[in-house]
């Protein structure tokens, strides 16, 4: 199974919502502390 997108909508730090879009076989999430990379991988 691939994932194609992901959309969050009132989870943790994503109240409004987000989509992501996946756009190929090997995805990063990098960012600086405490902007949520870690949510979306509980999502």
């Amino acid at each position: 199974m691939r994932l194609n997108s992901i959309k969050l909508a009132g989870f943790k730090s994503f109240a409004e919502p987000t989509n992501f879009v996946l756009p190929g076989q090997l995805v990063g999430v990098v960012g600086p502390n405490g902007c949520g990379k870690s949510n979306i991988m509980d999502a």
